[in-house]
């Protein structure tokens, strides 16, 4: 009998990524990135006020182009062979759609209107709205529709972000009709079914982004949502009630995709996940296993046992849906809304001189500018994490707060900002880049704790992501920190492998994501153990942390 193929696509920060995957030992026979151009360029986006957004086409032209690379070379049989494709995205990343569902930056009118864009995970424009919808599901009378989200809705979220749209930008109120998430919107996409009454809604994003639960019967009623603003009146009754999880396929690809993918309408879609969440089914999740997706920031992710979590909450936490990860499990999610990129932050403040002056240097041509300034950029982390791994604990005791980008776990809030303590005459850049990389530590050591503290234990963790496959010294930290062995997923493309499991089990050629996981799982490549010495230093200054973001929070509001 023929091997049987699938599809795993990735949307992430930066870029998306394709991996044709054999479906029955996990083999990756075919792989392309595809960065997107317009992000690239920064357009549409506001460092300065947290404002990234991303245009339509750059996910349009992405899909095309990596899936069409991935694919060349193959052969004709692999290709014949393909049988399912799953998309995952960053999220909450929401988009305001017509009545046909496309965005409306798809549209003359739009296509240069930040608000018509897709509103990327990472931007917090909407610190104040997310503020409201706390108080007002605190304060209302009613049920806490927060309660399976943690406790506090985040400015990331979904709600938060529509409101600050709705509130700030009349034409796109006027014109949007509806809002989809990213990893609703790209399977529409593929099967043609756009309408965005009748699109297959993400179980994950809705549950943890949302507010959405099976006990309110939905999404939160619309007397609770005009509430928080009238300006949400109707809104909901133009989204969905019902959520599916990512065994369940989307539909077929349609004959206008199959074209141009080179694929056949035979193809099964299934329905979209979150990155993080297919990342954890790729990085071979199981119950009480924690697994860390460790990039540009990070999303941990613990399953359960619904008849061994029953109806306990978790404070402080992302949110708790049933079948956001895997089907018939619990999905538990925390994060850090910072984590490469605070280090990436210190290495361009670092070289943000370099760059200036080699660009004006005479006598040197483009090139070679652009050459030096790259290698600048590409070999300040390496350095500082070489550096920072020979100074002496005692010595440089620098204590740092890793919330450059806000707080997502504990109790998300994103109005924290990042602070250093400590910096004497003698501070050197890798002993603040040290203190940097044990605040981060700090921030996963916290999101340990607060499911521990709720009586949900950790058995185990794993590490996937960029930051786990790159950076040793910052693997030791964590582990030093958080006292527990951390294992290295093999794969390259943990998160793309994830998804192609779900393919897989769409296509119906795996009955379930534990038989895809165990049929095409890469297993783990190294492991991080704790040194017993640095693990107990750092209990004393975790609670020095502990004290010094205790101060910020409360002190410098």
């Amino acid at each position: 009998m023929a091997d049987k193929y699938v599809i795993g696509l990735d949307y992430g920060t930066d870029s998306v990524r394709t991996v044709v995957v054999n479906a029955t030992n996990g083999e990756t026979v075919g792989t392309s990135v595809f960065e997107y151009p317009r992000w690239k360029k920064g357009l549409y986006c506001n460092p300065a006020i947290n404002q990234f957004r991303q245009h339509p086409l750059d996910y349009i032209e992405g899909m095309e182009a990596s899936v069409r690379e991935a694919l060349r070379g193959l052969p004709r049989k692999v290709i014949d062979n393909i049988k399912g494709i799953t998309v995952d995205t960053t999220g909450s990343t929401p988009v305001a759609v017509d009545r046909h569902g496309m965005p409306l930056s798809l549209s003359k009118e739009f296509e240069n209107d930040p608000d018509a864009m897709f509103i990327l995970w990472k931007d917090h424009t909407a610190v104040n709205e997310a503020a409201e919808i706390n108080r007002v599901a605190k304060t209302w009378g009613g049920e806490d529709y927060t309660k399976f989200e943690g406790g506090v809705y985040s400015s990331e979220w979904f709600w938060a972000k529509i409101l600050h749209t709705l509130r700030r930008n009349k034409r796109v109120r006027e014109h949007a009709w509806s809002w989809v998430e990213h990893c609703d919107w790209i399977p529409a996409l593929l099967t043609g079914e756009t309408d965005p009454l009748r699109i297959k809604r993400s179980r994950c994003a809705a549950g943890h982004k949302a507010m959405w639960h099976a006990d309110f019967g939905g999404l939160p009623p619309e007397e609770f949502l005009v509430k928080i603003d009238p300006l949400l009146k109707g809104v909901r009754q133009r989204l969905y009630t019902d959520t599916y999880t990512c065994d369940v396929p989307a539909g077929n690809l349609s004959e206008e995709w199959a074209q141009k993918l080179g694929l056949t309408t035979k193809v099964r879609v299934g329905t979209g996940a979150f990155d993080a969440h297919l990342g954890a089914v790729g990085g071979e999740i199981k119950p009480y296993v924690l697994v860390k997706v460790m990039g540009t920031s990070t999303c941990d992710m613990l399953i359960a046992p619904i008849e061994e979590t029953g109806n306990k909450l978790v404070k402080g936490i992302c949110g708790q849906v049933d079948g956001s990860i895997v089907p018939e499990f619990l999905g538990l999610e925390a994060g850090q809304s910072a984590f490469g990129d605070v280090y990436a932050w210190f290495s361009n403040l670092l070289s943000w001189p370099i760059g200036e002056i080699v660009a004006k240097l005479p006598g040197i041509d483009e090139k070679t500018k652009e050459t030096l300034i790259n290698e600048v950029a590409s070999n300040t982390i390496p350095l500082l994490s070489r550096q920072a791994e020979t100074l002496d604990d005692e010595n440089t005791a620098l204590i740092a707060l890793d919330w450059l980008n806000g707080r997502r776990t504990p109790f998300a809030n994103q109005e924290l900002k990042g602070a250093i303590a400590g910096i004497t005459l003698g501070s050197s850049a890798p002993g603040i880049f040290k203190a940097l990389v044990e605040a981060t530590a700090f921030g996963a050591k916290m999101i340990n704790d607060r499911f521990i503290e709720e009586g949900v234990p950790i058995n185990s963790v794993i590490a996937i992501g960029g930051v786990a496959k790159k950076n040793p010294y910052v693997m030791q930290v964590v582990a030093d920190v958080l006292n527990v062995p951390i294992k290295v997923a093999r794969s390259e493309q943990t998160v793309a492998l994830g998804a192609a499991m779900a393919a897989a089990v769409v296509a119906k050629i795996h009955p379930d994501i534990p038989a895809a996981q165990k049929a095409m799982g890469g297993g783990f490549e190294k492991e991080y153990k704790p040194h017993p010495q640095r693990a107990e230093k750092y209990k004393t200054l975790y609670e020095k942390y502990k004290k010094f973001g205790s101060f910020i929070e409360n002190e410098l509001k």
